[in-house]
């Protein structure tokens, strides 16, 4: 029997989003978030060859600084694990090496962001540089990780149950996330994530929606937030399809 599951987006960007997911059990809701955090591939360099380098920073440093900015990450199929994009930098100083100096071999693999600083070059200094990008995933080192937050919470279902009584001091009720009211989804910041704010003078109960969770995902710019979900969902399906295969030999 096929699972129905409903997903409706709250909050919707290219690299922030908000959205629910009904119809999922607590472990498979984890188990999205694990595979956006960790089993999804992302280009990122994993090798740089120094020409010159006559700043302050060691090579060491810089290769390091190299390996976390975010690259674009081509569609699936696109690309095999062993395949390498070649990207070269070659500034001199004064002024700063931004990601967005690095020129890429291949049009679809491009810095997502081109204002991440690199390195402050002083005058007569330079930096020249070859770097080799390779697909990896988040599991195996964080410079593959596409989505740099991703977290869940349940949808929490808020009912006014009558007033508060006479004379009662009003206390602020905390909540975070998005709750249910009625049929309206309502993101807490709109009232500062305080009930008492949306529902001044009323006594009011909140309760877990079962099997209704709340993601909020944000990507480096790998992907969009559509096609790491999507990816997530894809790794889970294949592995879930070799641990059948397994079980049947």
């Amino acid at each position: 029997m096929t699972e129905e599951y409903d997903v409706e987006f709250v909050e919707r960007e290219d690299r922030n989003a908000r959205f629910l997911v009904r119809g999922v059990t607590p472990a498979f809701a984890n188990g999205i978030r694990r595979a956006m955090l960790a089993d999804v591939p992302t280009m990122a360099i994993d090798t740089v060859r120094f020409v010159e380098n006559s700043s302050v920073m060691f090579d060491e440093q810089l290769a390091l600084r190299l390996g976390l900015v975010p690259l674009t990450t081509p569609p699936e199929g696109e690309f095999a694990e062993d395949d390498v994009v070649t990207l070269s930098i070659d500034v001199e100083g004064p002024g700063t090496a931004y990601s967005g100096d690095l020129v890429s071999s291949d049009d679809l693999v491009q810095p997502a962001d081109e204002n991440v600083p690199i390195i402050e070059l002083k005058d007569g200094q330079r930096l020249e540089a070859e770097a080799d990008a390779t697909l990896g995933r988040g599991k195996d080192h964080a410079k593959h990780q596409g989505g740099v937050a991703v977290g869940y919470r349940h949808l929490q279902r808020v009912e006014v149950v009558g007033d508060l009584p006479e004379f009662e001091d009003e206390e602020p009720q905390i909540v975070r996330g998005v709750i249910q009211d009625g049929d309206e989804l309502v993101s807490t910041s709109e009232f500062g994530h305080d009930l008492s704010e949306r529902y001044p003078g009323k006594e009011v109960a909140v309760e877990d929606v079962p099997n209704a969770f709340v993601f909020h995902v944000e990507t480096d710019g790998s992907f969009t937030v559509e096609e790491l979900v999507t990816r997530a969902a894809d790794s889970i399906e294949a592995r879930a399809t070799e641990l059948e295969d397994a079980v049947q030999l």
